[in-house]
């Protein structure tokens, strides 16, 4: 399989440039708009969500003792599920959180099985735990911001409303201090612009509460109503799986295919050729000599394909004498002059040196067929528990692993094993591409 380099133009958006500081612009910010709603709509919900669950999970408690309280529970987890997916989306829209949905509950079918996998599984519990936690911490987030942000926002517009006192409350101003002997009033010029800076300064300050707030909220949903890490490491697999098996099929089928179309049709013509011969040897010796020695230059060419289709596979010399004469080799045969350093105290299993050569075969064969260059180099280094590779070219760049091209595959492949490419390549070169694998030695 070769793989191609995507030669397109990437179009980077440039950071908007605003005339205010962040921090004068926070209080007008969508985001901030977006987290306080958030924040004020958590308070609600998280009350029918807290007596949903306090109340389902006692009763079903209670009644664990008979049958009853069994379907009970389960029932009281599902409607915790239920309410977690209105929270992961209401977290997407206002948070801006995009949570994967944790797997759904696995039953071999029928009324006991399902209530069993609703019961068993770690989803419905966690989601039981933040209907419990959630509401304490939205009551304490509603009753801190509502009341600042309210408080910020009158006193910086103090200035605005002042004469509502005097005209309709039959009192000078806002009033700071009273007891029955002395009043304090804010009605002076300077005391009304202290008021409004003093305002100011908590709406400035309110947004950054509103984000820490939500913060805490997000680690909240994500840590509660998303997939947990092992379940996200089982799903992995299981992509990483089907993405082996395909890779491995292709592989079969490419070496199917070279094998028909190449080795088996040179030597099934060699076959008839040698027929023909036999049959001429005695009428006609020189034409039969002249025809084996036709036979004897396709048994050459045959030799050299089924050697080509083993090194594809796997060389020899890999086994052998390990990457760094394997590498060498490839080098040797690519159309640009390699440079090949490999420093490695020792050697990886055959699974990681396999896959290591063939990324450097095809990213060198890239080299060869797209990218223009008239030198590369390739490196490889052991950087803690990891294998380290690193193809580089001076030619055209513009390689693009996300582009559909024969990168994403080969990205595939490596994240089949945990491992990661990592593609520099701006328009106009250099271009870098760098492999990062487990050790596993």
């Amino acid at each position: 399989m070769d793989t191609e380099y995507g030669y397109g133009v990437t179009r980077s958006r440039e950071p908007r440039r605003h005339l205010l500081p962040q921090a004068l612009r926070a209080p007008f910010e969508a985001r901030t708009f977006r987290e306080f709603g958030y924040l004020l709509l958590s308070m609600p919900i998280s009350i029918v969500l807290f007596v949903w669950a306090v109340a389902t999970v006692s009763v079903s408690a209670g009644l664990l003792v008979t049958f009853i309280g069994i379907p009970l529970m389960a029932v009281a987890l599902l409607g915790c599920r239920a309410f977690g997916v209105m929270e992961r989306a209401r977290a997407r829209l206002l948070l801006g959180v995009e949570i994967a949905e944790p797997q759904p509950v696995r039953s071999r079918g029928g009324l006991m099985s399902w209530i069993g996998g609703v019961l068993k599984s770690g989803v419905s519990w966690r989601h039981l735990l933040y209907s419990v936690l959630h509401f304490p911490w939205a009551l304490f987030a509603f009753c801190t911001t509502l009341p600042i942000w309210l408080t910020g926002w009158a006193l910086f517009t103090y200035p605005v409303w002042q004469w509502v006192f005097p005209m309709y409350a039959g009192q000078a101003g806002l009033q700071l201090y009273g007891d029955d002997h002395h009043n304090v009033y804010l009605d002076s010029p300077g005391e009304i612009a202290l008021t409004s800076l003093v305002g100011l300064l908590i709406t400035l300050a309110v947004p950054w509460l509103i984000r820490g707030f939500a913060m805490m909220d997000r680690v909240m949903v994500i840590g509660l109503l998303g997939p947990s890490r092992l379940e996200e490491r089982v799903t992995e697999l299981e992509s990483d799986r089907g993405v082996v098996v395909d890779t491995s099929a292709a592989d079969l089928r490419r070496i199917e295919r070279d094998l028909h179309d190449g080795a088996q049709a040179r030597l099934v013509a060699l076959a008839m050729d040698l027929g023909l011969a036999k049959e001429k040897l005695t009428e006609d010796p020189e034409a039969a000599a002249k025809m084996v020695d036709e036979a004897h230059g396709e048994v050459k060419v045959a030799l050299q394909e089924l050697r080509d289709l083993a090194r594809g596979i796997h060389p020899a010399v890999l086994t052998d004498r390990g990457l760094d004469a394997a590498l060498s080799s490839v080098a040797s045969r690519c159309t640009v002059p390699v440079q090949v350093e490999v420093d490695l105290p020792a050697r990886p299993v055959p699974a990681i040196e396999g896959i290591a050569y063939y990324t450097v075969s095809e990213l060198l064969q890239n080299v060869s067929k797209h990218s223009g260059a008239s030198r590369a180099s390739v490196d490889v280094w052991r950087a803690g528990d990891r294998l380290m590779l690193q193809v580089g070219d001076n030619g055209r760049g513009g390689a693009d692993a996300t582009a559909g091209s024969g990168l994403a595959g080969l990205a595939e492949r490596l994240d089949a094993v945990d491992g990661i490419l990592v593609v520099d390549s701006p328009r106009g070169g250099p271009t870098t591409i760098t492999a990062e694998l487990p050790w596993r030695a």
